[in-house]
């Protein structure tokens, strides 16, 4: 069993780290903004609600968050577990899940990976990322948006993990593989005696 969440600026590479610890350990990537996403190309009652906010690179509300994530999650962790990417994303949203999660055995966090990469580097990587996946939310201005709320609104989560001694802090600036090892490295060992 490991259930990781990843907790990066937008950009950091999250999700492809995610993608990579997934598949090494045989558990399911939850990415919030892919689900989110997916509701929103569905049109589905939630989709159409979640579309304004990721036009404007907002966060979305907390409630429809948990809602399109909530079972996911459950089902993930009766299977050996998941990678989180993406949410939790605000203070409030870490405590209803660790509140959720003390109630229902075996879905609590593990440990929590922090990607960090400078904002120049962010910007240069979301833009790139802009014109070869035409992401429609990764415009210039769009982009210094995300990066401020993620700044102002995500960032002061990691205290909030950082006090239940479950961050892993990683450089996440230099080649995937790199990252993705030095990732390893720090988890493999909590994975172990966390199991």
């Amino acid at each position: 069993m490991v259930r990781l969440l990843m907790i990066a600026p937008p950009g950091a590479g999250k999700g492809t780290q995610s993608n990579r610890l997934a598949a090494h350990f045989g558990i399911v990537h939850l990415s919030s903004g892919e689900l989110l996403r997916r509701e929103v190309a569905a049109k589905s009652e939630i989709g159409v609600e979640v579309a304004a906010y990721l036009e404007r690179g907002d966060l979305v509300p907390d409630d429809l968050v948990i809602q399109v994530l909530a079972a996911p999650i459950l089902e993930a962790a009766g299977h050996g577990g998941y990678v989180l990417d993406g949410f939790p994303r605000t203070r409030a949203q870490a405590e209803e899940a660790y509140r959720m999660a003390r109630q229902v055995s075996g879905i609590e966090l593990q440990a929590v990976v922090h990607l960090q990469v400078r904002r120049a580097e962010l910007r240069r990587r979301m833009l790139a990322r802009a014109r070869t996946e035409d992401r429609p939310d990764d415009t210039p201005e769009v982009i210094d948006h995300r990066l401020d709320v993620y700044d102002s609104e995500t960032a002061p989560i990691l205290d909030f993990y950082a006090a239940r001694g479950l961050v892993i802090e990683v450089n996440g600036e230099p080649p995937p593989d790199e990252v993705f090892s030095t990732i390893l490295a720090a988890v493999e060992p909590l994975r172990a005696g966390l199991v």
